[in-house]
């Protein structure tokens, strides 16, 4: 029972899968250089009122290449905005041996 035990928490950390995150870094010095611009709280409502002004639009009457740019836009503001939001991201085996070990205690 033990070995078995031990052999499915030793799959679990050799199979799960990990994140890392590079930042980029000035060539002179070491410190990371700040990449990301945070969207302030009226951007990002600009933005959401604007994917719902593109869901609304009548789209019957216009042509392939304007819906494929307005389907372009409303991805690219999308991943913009998910993008400025601080979301934690668990991977499927993190989360299973969590559980496990809420249960074990």
């Amino acid at each position: 029972m033990k070995k078995t035990i031990f052999i499915a928490l030793m799959m679990i950390f050799t199979l799960g899968a990990t994140t890392t995150f590079a930042s980029k870094t000035d060539l002179k010095s070491n410190a990371p250089v700040a990449t990301e611009n945070k969207l302030s709280t009226e951007e990002v409502s600009r933005l959401n009122n604007r994917v719902e002004e593109i869901r609304k639009m009548d789209k019957s009457d216009m042509t392939v290449t304007e819906k494929r740019e307005l389907r372009k836009e409303s991805k690219s503001i999308k991943k913009n905005v998910r993008r400025n939001g601080e979301v934690v991201y668990i991977g499927g085996s993190t989360l299973l041996l969590v559980i496990i070990l809420i249960i074990l205690l």
